[in-house]
């Protein structure tokens, strides 16, 4: 059997730029989408639900990231831990890039080149979170079930 093993810094690379997702988000709902104006539309309860859920978000995507740089090695171990980890966050980044493919493109994004980028750079790191987690459940269910 021979073991297949993602490059340390490609982990690494995706951990961090999920704690850039993390600290850009504000910016984005801010200024890209005016979020907090569209909230404030909502009934009270459902402003608190819709702020929580940006948090969760936030909170997931840094908690990722911290997770890929301080543990790169464990994330590539073949053990169960390591294939339900890596699974959850490659089914969460695979289900990002669905989305932002079937209902993203439907809406108007300010016209500005800076969010045209942004929006092309952040497409592109969502695809690197996806894949690089995809390969790593690949990776360690090879070692786990010794294929």
């Amino acid at each position: 059997m021979s073991i297949i093993i993602i490059p340390t810094w490609l982990i690494l690379l995706s951990g961090f730029g999920q704690i850039f997702t993390a600290l850009i988000y504000p910016y984005i709902r801010h200024r890209v989408f005016d979020w907090y104006n569209d909230v404030k539309q909502l009934k009270p309860l459902n402003q608190e639900i819709a702020k929580t859920y940006g948090r969760y978000i936030q909170g997931l995507n840094f908690g990722f990231g911290l997770i890929a740089i301080l543990l790169p090695h464990d994330l590539q171990n073949g053990k169960a831990l390591a294939i339900a980890l890596t699974g959850l966050i490659a089914m969460y980044w695979i289900g990002k890039v669905a989305t932002q493919i079937a209902y993203y493109p439907m809406y108007d994004i300010p016209k500005k080149q800076l969010f045209k980028w942004g929006g092309y750079g952040m497409n592109l790191l969502f695809v690197l979170f996806a894949v690089v987690n995809a390969a790593l459940v690949y990776v360690n269910l090879k070692q786990y079930f010794e294929i």
